[in-house]
């Protein structure tokens, strides 16, 4: 290794940027390499030459990449570990000895792209289907080819199917735009638990949602005289318990219960589950079930009303809430939605 003076100044900043910060002589061997460049590329980095670890075109030959007269280069480049980090890699001549690498990490930007580009096309494709359904049944009417009620009876029941699933979707985009916005703002205010459960079954009982099944409330705690309090915002959830609830009732068994399940795990937290008895969830799509949009069956969910959104809620209700939600299902069995709810010291 070339006995190379580092400046000082130069390792300084390394110790505090967030990026990723290498030091390299005019023939590409490294000597200095910040923890967040070792983070990004590996650890044995020192004494190793930059193009035997950054393999592009760009660095083949190090020593003639600045024989022009331009004294910088830049370029993406992804890394090959599991994590597949997405890396701006900036190159800049300091003096005749010494170039400076910097290593932007832009993975999160590029994820948050992605996401954002896949969340406006699943709109699109879920706002289309109804749309296109609705302007054959107006063209059709006004043609004037039907000519019974009977049958534009059939057609105005379905445009309004179709027009209150745009609604439910649109609804659940906004509450899904809004929860997301303000995941990272806990709430200030406390409220019992009890609360927003009674207010759901009583709203789901109302709403004549409850037909074969029934919803049995079970308290488990030692003392439940106690309200329950938590750190939370009352219709936020609402919101959550409604979701569950109602997702409970779509897809379980007729004659069947569901159940919610108050538990006192200690004086920090409180559980509640959510149970009922359906066909369940194989095990393969659980970790997916609070992706937007996802459903383990399109064509029974949309059936039965479902946006594919309603779970993206709940988990990022229950982020704000610094809640904690577990699933577990058996197929046509039990499947139980678990959530921790953090106890509000009052």
């Amino acid at each position: 290794m070339n006995n190379v003076l580092i400046p000082k100044s130069i390792k300084n900043i390394s110790k505090i940027l967030d990026d990723g910060v290498i030091l390299t002589d005019e023939e590409g061997l490294i000597i200095l390499a910040n923890s967040n460049a070792q983070e990004f590329l590996g650890k044995n980095l020192l004494n190793n030459n930059i193009s035997k670890i950054l393999k592009v075109k760009e660095l083949k030959n190090f020593n003639k990449v600045f024989k022009n007269k331009s004294n910088k280069k830049e370029f993406y480049y992804q890394t090959n570990d599991q994590l597949k980090r997405s890396l701006i890699v900036k190159i800049k001549k300091i003096n005749k000895t010494l170039f400076l690498i910097l290593l932007l990490d832009m993975t999160l930007q590029r994820n948050l792209e992605k996401v954002r580009r896949d969340f406006v096309a699943n709109v699109s494709h879920e706002l289309r289907s109804p749309l296109t359904s609705l302007v054959g049944f107006i063209e059709t009417l006004l043609s004037g080819n039907v000519n019974d009620d009977v049958t534009r009876s059939k057609f105005l029941k379905i445009m309004d199917e179709e027009a209150k699933r745009m609604n439910r979707l649109i609804d659940d985009i906004l509450s899904l735009s809004r929860v997301e916005t303000e995941e990272h703002i806990s709430p200030s205010t406390s409220i019992s638990i009890l609360d927003p459960i009674s207010s759901v079954i009583a709203s789901i009982k109302e709403r004549g949602l409850i037909k074969a099944n029934k919803i049995v409330f079970e308290d488990l705690r030692s003392n439940i005289n106690d309200q329950c309090f938590i750190i939370g915002n009352f219709d936020e959830v609402t919101q959550v318990f409604t979701n569950l609830l109602e997702n409970a009732i779509k897809y379980g068994f007729e004659d069947t219960e569901i159940i919610i399940k108050l538990e006192q795990f200690d004086e920090k937290e409180i559980i509640i589950n959510v149970i009922n008895y359906g066909e369940g969830i194989p095990q393969k799509y659980i970790d997916r079930l609070t992706e937007r949009f996802f459903r383990v069956d399109k064509a029974r969910s949309r059936k039965i009303g479902g946006t594919g959104l309603g779970l993206a809620i709940v988990k990022h209700i229950l982020i704000r809430h610094r809640a904690k939600m577990s699933i577990k299902s058996e197929l046509n069995n039990q499947t139980i939605f678990s959530l921790n709810f953090p106890v509000s010291q009052r």
